[in-house]
């Protein structure tokens, strides 16, 4: 078996692996992180070694060790990659039962796989070819990806797999059915079906897409955690992006399924995507891996142009630094993702948005920076302050620098030495003890509780949470600017993609439910928290307690729009600029009013 299988071939198909001189191959290790590649593969001898960690073997201890699996499943594995036949003792070769729980997950995720595509051309998968066909895709294209049809039925999977020798309990196992009353049922139907393959090309798991009205499942259903298939490490679309992610020194992370296909198609066979999670450390290791990642690479981060996908992007920052490549974000401006720009623009476009990539750092500091306003001085300290910890975040101490000088510019203090001095300040202090960049602030903190303000807008979102119905339309209008605190920002945006609190009704289990359902890793715990924390008022009391903190917020609001007005009034000249100034004026007036009529209101809540 050592022999008929080539130990640079197979790792290859995990590290990328280059010329180290005297007949060796170098890669960065795939079993510890380092920065430079110490990793050596001799083919002559068959053998690895890490000169940094001490892993070493054969090719059967590799497949052992990078996949988790037993002597014989890293046989049975290296055997099925060759074309060989195996032939076991007492009793000879038996198909299908005496192999590892690997393989034979495996081979079940190949046939599944066999079977949902040959079903795309069945009557039933009409909706199916018309959601690929209404995004660009032809029948050549599902074919090149291997996108398949789940029927609607309760055992159509399960009965074909079990014909196939395949027992209800391995099914079960690797999370192709899931056990009903009466016996295994299929966990995917009525569903457009993309097959997840791993680094070598293995079928792994699944993503399914909702297509029939009836289905009250989630938009998409993936593979649940299975000896074979664990999300925090999976990238759609890795095996056939692998080669050109190593050739060109770059890998693109995109958000979905049609979105790698739109992009492969377009010319940018480097996508990727996430299955149902984050980008997290994990992915990284393994792009790292394909990269080669000694800094002269690139990693581009796609994310819608709206505001999920910009806090998708800064959270990726906090990644950033894991990667010795470069790392950049390319947002569409009119909120397109790829799939929809080729749709809408064609192949050129995708490519030229990939193109216009930003730098990650930069990205992210001018997210930080666009909520406030900086026509004012307090303006421009506030964005200062909040923007000085992502920069003093940066390792890189060159780059840092580089940085701090942007931001001075990009907030038009002019006067670097203040700017780099106060970056300064914060970089020296232990990281411990440094304030939080406020895009990166945990969502279950749920704000600094000694801050009245921040106290005031946790309970307006706790009764949005608990009692939408006592908040209604007036507070949907507040907007997302009435928050100060990124978590509070965050979940109002949420509740507002959710169809605002006017379609909460009396909340309860569905309206939470729902809040869940569109909620990110981060957000969810702090949603739980909302929903099961007391609100401050008695029970007989909350309406009238709703309207007090509604109409709270609401004058402080309308107290910041203020301030920002006058400060604008006091730079113009009332004789110069005229018209203008009483225009400010006239608006001034009317948000005084406004404040009184709010201060007057809260005074008999």
């Amino acid at each position: 078996m050592r022999e008929r299988s080539q130990i640079a071939d197979v790792v290859g198909d995990y590290v990328q692996l280059r010329n180290a001189g005297g007949g060796n191959l170098k890669g960065l290790c795939p079993f510890h992180d380092e920065k430079s590649p110490s990793f050596n593969v001799t083919p002559a001898r068959g053998m690895y070694f890490c000169f940094g960690c001490s892993e070493g073997g054969d090719v059967i201890t590799f497949i052992q060790k990078i996949d988790a699996l037993t002597f014989a499943e890293a046989v049975e594995r290296l055997a099925q990659r060759a074309g060989i036949q195996l032939r076991y003792e007492q009793g000879g070769y038996v198909p299908g039962r005496q192999q590892g729980e690997r393989s034979r997950l495996i081979e079940a995720h190949r046939a599944a796989a066999e079977f949902f595509a040959a079903q795309l051309s069945s009557p039933e998968a009409a909706a199916g070819r018309r959601f690929l066909s209404g995004r660009g895709f032809e029948r050549v294209d599902a074919e090149h990806f291997g996108v398949g049809y789940a029927p609607n039925e309760w055992e159509a999977l399960t009965r074909h797999l079990m014909s196939r020798g395949f027992t209800a309990q391995e099914l079960i196992r690797g999370g192709l059915a899931a056990e009903g009353r009466r016996g295994p049922r299929d966990r995917f139907r009525g569903r457009l079906i993309w097959p997840i393959r791993d680094i070598t090309g293995d079928v792994i798991g699944f993503g399914a897409r909702k297509l029939l009205d009836a289905d009250d499942g989630p938009k998409y259903l993936n593979t649940p955690e299975s000896p074979i298939y664990h999300k925090s490490s999976v990238l759609y679309g890795i095996d056939l992006a692998k080669r050109e992610i190593s050739k060109r020194s770059q890998a693109v992370i995109v958000e979905g399924y049609t979105d790698v296909m739109a992009l492969h198609l377009a010319g940018v066979p480097t996508a990727v995507a996430t299955c149902g999670t984050a980008f997290g450390e994990d992915h990284i290791k393994v792009l790292r891996r394909i990269l080669f990642d000694q800094g002269q690479g690139e990693v581009i981060f796609t994310f819608d142009g709206d505001s999920a996908g910009q806090k998708a992007a800064l959270r990726a920052f906090q990644d950033e630094q894991k990667f010795v490549t470069q790392t950049y974000v390319a947002v569409q401006p009119d909120g397109l993702d790829p799939c929809d720009l080729r749709v809408k623009q064609g192949d050129a476009a995708v490519r030229d948005l990939i193109a216009s990539r930003e730098p990650l750092f930069a990205f992210a500091i001018r997210s930080v920076i666009a909520r406030f306003d900086l026509n004012t001085n307090e303006g421009k300290l506030s964005a200062l302050d909040a923007a000085a910890p992502v920069v003093a975040s940066i390792k890189d101490r060159a780059l840092r620098g580089m940085y701090a000088v942007d931001l001075d510019r990009w907030l038009g203090i002019m006067n670097e030495r203040f700017v780099v001095e106060r970056i300064q300040e914060i970089a020296a202090r232990p990281a411990e003890t440094r304030p939080a960049p406020r895009t990166a602030r945990p969502a279950a903190a749920a704000g600094n509780a000694a801050d009245p303000l921040a106290r005031l807008e946790a309970e307006a979102l706790k009764l949005a949470v608990q009692r939408p119905a006592l908040l209604g339309p007036e507070f949907d209008a507040l907007g997302a600017d009435a928050f100060t605190q990124p978590e509070h920002i965050a979940l109002y945006e949420l509740i507002a993609a959710t169809g605002g609190t006017a379609t909460g009704g009396s909340g309860g289990r569905e309206w939470v439910e729902r809040l869940l359902g569109g909620a990110t890793d981060e957000l969810r715990p702090l949603v739980t928290r909302f929903a099961v924390e007391p609100v401050r008022a008695d029970v007989n009391a909350e309406e009238r307690y709703g309207a007090g903190v509604l109409t709270k917020l609401q004058e402080i609001t309308v107290g910041r729009a203020l301030d920002r007005l006058k400060s604008r009034m006091q730079r113009l000249n009332p004789v110069e600029e005229q018209q203008e100034y009483n225009r400010m004026f006239a608006e001034l007036v009317a948000l005084e009013q406004q404040r009184r009529v709010l201060r007057e209101r809260a005074a008999g809540a």
